[in-house]
């Protein structure tokens, strides 16, 4: 299980003002049980590793098992948590030279419809000629525009090296169950289809088909990845002193109402910077609202520190740090020893590599609390699919119960909407007539 340590968060905020909270967050806990706070209509993810059945991951399965099939290389289609969680638990569970290594056993895991670059999907096209290739098209309209610009490529692509039937069943649309442009079209041309619970936003979706489907494909047990968000959801409702989502939104409040308004997430594992981006969604998405929120930032270590490290160390003390921390690695590699000794490092020698790498960590950690930045630490045992599913919902409970403390709706984006206005007004869409007109005078 997770384990939270905020012992080096004592020097500046006290363990008796953390615990203080823990009336508070027993009442936020309660409002996301009971659906009384804002976005209650959003709620769905709160209980949804309990839901999962095994019939609906056997179904879940079987497409994987038939794009597995069908396909050398599927691609995502989808933006923000209709991409980020599923790459996120790919990465981090894939080799990290998976490209030089692939043994021709799990399709090539490819992504777009995240982007606008031409330059991207022209090099996306090039590379998928002439393959066999799939799509799992992630959207509950249908019409976001980086997701649609990029399915309508890949679908007339798919059609025309593939052919229309092979084509219907190898795309497959995440969708709405009802509404939206993705389900006509999944409708007309008979596509296999899951559908995004109304009740369930993007960046609460991993454990949805959105993430299951995806990760399925690339060959991960998604059995066991969803039997993790079960156990931490139980863990998640223990009362405070036996709840580390609880104590780690505690922690953060309190730092926050002291000043910290900038949190660092960090690492010591490369296949886990794609966790840092899904987290930095879940929560700069979630609670940065009303002029309020933690600004969500990330580093990769030991790497960021020849970059970022002075900052971190000597910057304005507006921040504080979350570790996360794998306890075991999954392979095992000594440092030699070498005659000559030029490098100094025969110290080293016969450590193991992670040895050298915890000791980086906690000699890091020492020195960031010196320069006055509070750090937490969330250890992991493992970098499973088991232990995956534990941290996804553990940062998915702590950001519900964060929110609340906030006194903001965790579960809209009024603010991602502004760009989207202008962006359609330039482009002359339909019924923006207004809207053009007007940002054309102001560019004047």
């Amino acid at each position: 299980m997770i384990k939270l340590d905020i012992t080096k968060t004592a020097p500046f905020v006290s363990a008796e003002t953390i615990n203080g909270y823990a009336e508070r967050v027993a009442e936020a806990q309660k409002a996301l049980e009971a659906g009384t706070c804002p976005g209650n209509d959003f709620l769905g993810w709160l209980h949804l590793p309990s839901s999962i059945t095994p019939a609906f991951l056997d179904e879940i399965k079987a497409t994987a098992a038939t794009l597995r099939s069908e396909c050398d290389a599927v691609v995502v289609a989808g933006i923000g948590g209709s991409y980020l969680g599923a790459k996120a638990v790919i990465e981090a569970l894939s080799n990290s030279f998976q490209w030089l290594v692939a043994d021709g056993k799990n399709p090539v895991i490819l992504f777009a419809g995240n982007n606008i670059g031409e330059d991207y999907l022209s090099e996306l096209t090039a590379y998928l000629s002439g393959k066999r290739f799939g799509v799992i098209n992630i959207s509950k309209s249908g019409t976001t525009t980086e997701t649609a610009l990029a399915f309508r490529l890949l679908k007339k692509q798919c059609e025309d090296q593939r052919g229309k039937d092979v084509a219907r069943k190898v795309i497959v649309a995440i969708t709405d169950a009802k509404r939206g442009a993705a389900r006509t079209c999944a409708d007309k041309e008979g596509y296999k289809s899951f559908v995004i619970p109304d009740n369930v936003g993007g960046r609460f979706s991993v454990l949805t088909p959105v993430g299951l489907l995806p990760i399925a494909v690339a060959g991960f047990d998604i059995d066991q990845l969803v039997r993790g968000a079960q156990d931490m959801e139980k863990t998640a409702a223990a009362p405070f002193a036996e709840n580390p989502a609880a104590q780690y939104a505690a922690t953060r409040y309190a730092l926050y109402a002291a000043g910290k308004k900038i949190e660092i997430l960090a690492n010591y594992q490369p296949k886990l910077h794609f966790i840092a981006e899904w987290w930095k969604q879940l929560f700069g998405e979630s609670e940065g609202k009303d002029g309020k929120g933690i600004y969500p930032a990330s580093v990769d270590l030991t790497t960021d520190l020849h970059s970022m490290g002075q900052w971190i160390q000597d910057g304005e003390r507006t921040i504080f740090e979350t570790v996360i921390s794998v306890e075991t690695p999954e392979h095992e590699l000594l440092f030699p020893s070498d005659d000559e000794n030029l490098d100094g490092l025969n110290f080293l020698a016969g450590k193991r590599v992670d040895e050298v790498n915890k000791m980086a960590e906690l000699g890091t950690q020492l020195a960031h609390v010196d320069g006055g930045v509070p750090n937490i630490r969330i250890a992991i045992d493992r970098l499973d699919a088991y232990h995956l599913g534990q941290l996804i919902y553990f940062f998915e409970r702590a950001c519900g119960i964060h929110c609340q403390l906030l006194g903001v709706n965790a579960f809209n984006q009024p603010g991602v909407e502004a760009y989207k206005k202008n962006m359609f007004a330039l482009l002359g869409k339909p019924g923006y007539e207004k809207e053009t007109e007007a940002i054309r005078n102001r560019l004047k």
